[in-house]
């Protein structure tokens, strides 16, 4: 169990994240630094995980896109965190240029560690340098960017 502090619950998460189950990969926030431009996430895994049963069913582990997308959703909430008010707009986010290194997968029974940091955030873009990890080792780490739109998202 990770005792880690809660600075967002699940509740926070998805009043910015636009994602749902079971395609939210962000269980809370653990710290975030504004100044730092920096964010820290959790996503506990468990055998009851939807992907785990055909990713692979003698050897399960969470397909690295799967980890690329819950990096790319901390890296909505760093956004949301230092744009808060294009973030109140509901904004469609598009993912672009994503070159992640991978060195090991993540297995059920981690805490996967999803650490963001913002090197050029702009009103309408950004871009992250991205680390996830389980017990303190890297499994995969690079950089993510992000486009931002306004005004396109459902109501309902």
């Amino acid at each position: 169990m990770d005792n880690s502090k809660t600075v967002w619950d699940i509740n926070k998460i998805q009043e910015i994240l636009p994602h749902r189950y079971p395609f939210i990969f962000v269980d809370r926030v653990i710290s975030l630094d504004e100044n730092k431009k920096q964010i820290t996430c959790l996503k506990n895994l468990t055998i009851n995980d939807y992907f785990f049963a055909g990713h692979f069913p003698d050897n399960p582990v969470m397909p690295g896109v799967l980890t690329i997308e819950a990096l790319a959703q901390a890296a909505i909430l760093l956004y949301a965190a230092l744009k808060p008010q294009i973030a109140a707009q509901k904004p469609v986010y598009y993912l672009g240029k994503v070159e992640i290194k991978f060195s090991r997968p993540a297995k059920p029974g981690d805490c996967l560690i999803l650490e963001v940091t913002g090197e050029k955030i702009l009103g309408t873009a950004g871009i992250v340098a991205v680390r996830a990890m389980i017990d303190g080792e890297t499994i995969a780490e690079g950089k993510i960017s992000f486009g931002v739109k306004i005004g396109l998202r459902p109501t309902a």
